[in-house]
């Protein structure tokens, strides 16, 4: 008896995660017609690629071929997860270990779905000159994708019934009360599920270091858009994928990692990215389900030119880091990385919500390690309007004003000029706004304050929106914010208690 399996990409039930599974399917089928004789399959089973659809057809009993089929695309090599479809077993042991601990973070996170015989170490050097990082990861003897035993009945034939997707199969996709699980669970035909069975081929993974949401997001998956299964497995398989360390799977939040992967391939090479949009899911502890990782956000990423662009000079100035510690090497991301690559991600302004993300001074600091880079941002970054870019350039003039004028004050009075202090009266007060009119009050007092204001005089007009408009007062008081995050100190006034600062306004350096 024979049996032939057909799945199209144009399914009207497949979602993102099917698109995803057929192609990791794809992969897989593929790199076996390189490895394995059609005499030598039990069933002699065969398939046809092609780059919408995938057949299958063999002989004799379903869950001996579909048995060595999953076998042969999910294996182990040290312990570590190796799926044949990406031929990882040839990978560099960095981007190995992301793919092993990515999937045991996102799909295999139960301990029921494998079988470990402990945490391992591997260490590795990512920079010379730099302590080695240690990477400690479980050594498996097994994993549930290695079974045929949900596609088949007792008798070993391919179910026709539909089966209920457990959470290894669909994260996030779980049964809602176990009072009720015939009523909350989810079903999916077995052709679907066989689908999904290969979805972790074809998807990518990133470990999650967030200032905002710390343990509540410690994995990224991301599910492409797929519309062609050849263009994206050579996508997917080039060989700049194989050659990337460890520290380039590591991203600060949701935006940062779909971000991230539109873009990680494009920017380097001429061939044109396969898909438009990701889906990224994030999953973390939450307090009341501390034994296992859940679904905690999920959102459709898409980027267009401009999005891109500013994601580019994010990139660039505001890059994760290797910082050694006490017990070796860690990944540190950016918390202004943060904020801005989820405002582009989600289609915001790239400064948007700074105000009220920065509520505390512990996370102010934070933003302030990245001053060069902020500062960077601000001229380099595509804006929306020039008045922006402008109202930053005048809230630095004022802040430069007001720092030069609090340190002839101290040098009066043979004090060193308490810089923090002053930028935490300014910090607060902005927090203190909560309308319109409480914005209007503090921002025209400060301004009004210093008398070095070029930019203010030149541009008043185009200013007016952001400092006294009922709608836009929330942008001017991120933009404030940002102008003290990102302020730069001239060298000479970082000179304090010397006879070398700065006496006159003009010798202020703002940055530009």
């Amino acid at each position: 008896m024979s049996t032939q399996l057909t799945l199209n990409l144009n399914n009207p039930h497949f979602t993102l995660l099917h698109r995803a599974g057929l192609a990791g399917l794809w992969m897989s089928l593929k790199q076996l017609d390189a490895e394995t004789n059609v005499r030598d399959r039990p069933g002699y089973i065969t398939w046809e690629l092609t780059q919408r659809q995938v057949s299958l057809q063999w002989e004799g009993e379903d869950f001996q071929v579909l048995n060595w089929l999953l076998n042969e695309s999910f294996q182990l090599d040290d312990g570590r997860i190796s799926l044949r479809g990406l031929d990882s077993k040839t990978m560099d042991i960095q981007s190995q270990l992301i793919l092993h601990q990515g999937i045991l973070g996102t799909f295999l996170q139960h301990n029921k779905t494998h079988t470990s015989t402990g945490l391992v170490s591997k260490s590795f050097i990512l920079e010379e000159g730099k302590p080695e990082l240690v990477a400690r990861y479980k050594h498996l003897s097994g994993y549930i994708y290695q079974q045929a035993k949900i596609l088949c009945d007792k008798q070993g034939k391919f179910l026709t019934k539909p089966i209920k997707v457990p959470g290894w199969l669909n994260p996030g996709t779980v049964v809602r009360h176990i009072a009720f699980s015939s009523n909350t669970s989810f079903e999916e035909t077995p052709e679907s599920v066989f689908v999904l069975l290969f979805a972790a081929v074809a998807c990518c993974y990133y470990s999650i270091r967030s200032k905002l949401r710390d343990k509540r997001a410690e994995y990224a998956l991301v599910i492409p858009e797929i519309t062609d299964l050849a263009a994206y497995a050579n996508w997917r398989r080039h060989r700049k994928w194989r050659e990337e360390g460890y520290k380039d799977f590591f991203a600060s939040g949701l935006g940062d990692a779909g971000l991230k992967f539109l873009t990680y391939i494009t920017k380097d090479i001429l061939a044109e990215r396969p898909f438009k949009r990701c889906q990224v899911i994030t999953l973390g502890t939450v307090p009341w389900a501390s034994q296992q990782k859940t679904r905690t956000d999920l959102y459709l990423v898409e980027a267009n030119e401009r999005i891109e662009r500013n994601y580019q000079v994010c990139d660039n100035y505001l890059s994760t880091r290797d910082v050694a510690g006490k017990e070796g090497l860690f990944i540190s991301c950016s918390f202004a990385r943060e904020l801005i690559a989820e405002n582009l991600a989600r289609g915001k302004h790239w400064y948007a919500g700074l105000a009220d993300n920065a509520t505390s001074n512990e996370l102010f600091q934070k933003l302030t390690y990245e001053r060069g880079g902020l500062n960077q941002m601000v001229q380099e970054v595509e804006w929306d309007r020039e008045s922006e870019k402008l109202f930053v350039k005048a809230c630095h003039e004022a802040i430069g004003y007001n720092h030069k004028q609090l340190y002839k004050r101290a040098k009066d009075r043979k004090e060193v000029p308490n810089y923090e202090r002053e930028d935490t009266k300014f910090r607060t007060g902005l927090a203190r706004c909560k309308t319109a009119v409480a914005f209007r009050e503090f921002i025209t007092d400060y301004l009004s304050r210093a008398r070095f204001m070029p930019t203010l005089e030149e541009n008043w007009e185009g200013f007016m929106d952001l400092i006294m408009g009922a709608k836009d007062w929330k942008k001017g008081r991120d933009l404030a914010l940002l102008a003290l995050a990102s302020y730069k100190r001239s060298s000479q006034s970082q000179k304090v208690g010397t006879e070398e600062s700065a006496e006159d306004e003009d010798e202020i350096d703002f940055g530009y």
